[in-house]
């Protein structure tokens, strides 16, 4: 018997209601995780944080926006930094601690940033995988640890997240304002974190490989580079004026100078460092290296790196007792991450593999991002902001893999006799 379209409409409606539910409960979860972190453990400050805190206390009072120095300089993007002036004018930082409000501020923004996870795995792969995806994401330590941190890690990872969900539905949908609003929010995620910049021209790299237009994706692409030049025209003007240069992102050099120490041996004796720029050290060590020791630099610039990237999950700024978020022992605590990752390089050549997939973009993107970081000195935080793409990839390849099963499956089973079935209905 046939079932009756109101019977049908109930059950969908049910399932939606089910759905919303636990999209509900495990954005909750998140938020909770996130403010009782905050709130039963005492929070450590790095050396970054207490150099934001001079720079943003010496912009707020002086108007010198100068990182580690009295004189004005670009030595870092002013997202984070002006992120965290606002929150100390609110704050009233002059009689109160602002770094309270600037973690409930971030816990905030990392449960916000559970729906973006959300969103994504809808525009890729499905309600259900987004569901496992934002409920992966909820209880991804990292995720909740960084929230305690004065630095620009949730920030980013939010933004970033932000700017894949907008473009992959600029490109999907098309749409002048779509275009120009991704091009911007790439601007501030690059104001945030320098790195991401390239991500505008990987992005419409894929649109073309999806449509084959190239008049239509460089028409979309002038878009989305107008809404990029708009954000980061005041940065731009303002390094041109008082500096008198023509600086896009940043002017540190430590990050990549740091990156030419194969195991970070910063004591190797490779080259005479005395009188030269950090620059020219790291030109003169990438030569050096690369002709006299080439064996162990190529190691250090592919596996090397990506292994110390990669191997372990990024534990915030550090606080006291240890919070665990997983319900699981302490010699265990590296285990989810190292999860997420490996089933992740499946996703990856899934991915790839189905070139068409609205999943290639976060998946370049991953791909992108940890071979430009090959350039710089490797962190543990660096995988950070990757790691909501990482989530995101699984659930939509374990979204795949059911389906295939469920496929096999079902052309497995023997199929009715259709004349024994009409026989039975007549009956």
């Amino acid at each position: 018997m046939r079932r009756s379209s109101s019977g049908i409409q109930g059950e969908a409606g049910t399932r939606k209601a089910l759905h919303a539910l636990l999209l509900a409960l495990a954005i909750g979860l998140g938020a909770w995780l996130r403010v009782d972190f905050l709130v039963s453990v005492s929070h450590h400050v790095t050396h970054d944080t207490k150099n934001y805190d001079i720079m943003v206390r010496q912009l707020l009072e002086q108007g010198v926006y100068g990182y580690k120095s009295i004189e004005p300089n670009a030595q870092v993007t002013p997202g984070y930094p002006l992120f965290m002036a606002a929150m100390y004018e609110l704050a009233g930082y002059e009689t109160r601690d602002p770094y309270p409000l600037i973690r409930f501020v971030q816990a905030g923004i990392a449960t916000a940033m559970l729906g973006l996870v959300y969103a994504l795995g809808r525009l890729v792969a499905g309600r259900w995988t987004a569901l496992a995806a934002a409920l992966m994401a909820a209880v991804y330590p990292p995720f909740v640890w960084a929230s305690g941190g004065v630095l620009t890690e949730t920030l980013a990872a939010f933004l970033l997240m932000a700017y894949v969900c907008l473009q992959l539905l600029a490109l999907r949908r098309g749409g002048r304002w779509l275009h120009l609003l991704a091009g911007a929010v790439l601007g501030l995620t690059a104001l945030t974190r320098a790195e991401f910049l390239p991500l505008i021209a990987l992005a419409y790299a894929a649109q073309w490989l999806w449509t084959r237009d190239w008049r239509a994706t460089a028409r979309q692409l002038a878009l989305g580079a107008c809404g990029l030049a708009i954000m980061l025209s005041p940065w731009v003007v303002r390094n041109a004026v008082t500096l008198g240069e023509l600086i896009v992102t940043s002017t540190q050099q430590n990050p990549f100078a740091a990156g030419t120490y194969p195991d970070k041996n910063y004591a190797d004796g490779l080259v005479d460092r005395a009188g030269k720029s950090q620059l020219e050290v790291a030109r003169e060590r990438l030569r050096v290296g690369f002709s006299e020791h080439t064996g162990e630099f190529v190691r250090w610039y592919t596996i090397g790196k990506l292994d110390y990237t990669y191997s372990r999950m990024f534990y915030g700024a550090g606080h006291e007792p240890h919070y665990p978020v997983l319900p699981v022992p302490w010699e265990l605590r590296n285990a989810y991450h190292r999860l997420i990752v490996g089933a992740g390089v499946a996703a990856l050549v899934a991915m790839l593999r189905r070139w068409r997939h609205p999943a290639l973009l976060p998946a370049a993107i991953v791909l992108a991002m940890s071979a430009l970081r090959l350039l710089f000195v490797p962190e543990y935080r660096y995988n950070f902001t990757v790691m909501p793409l990482f989530i995101v990839l699984d659930a939509a390849a374990a979204g795949l893999a059911w389906s295939w099963w469920k496929g096999r499956r079902a052309a497995r089973e023997p199929r009715p006799d259709r004349s024994k079935l009409k026989e039975v209905q007549e009956g």
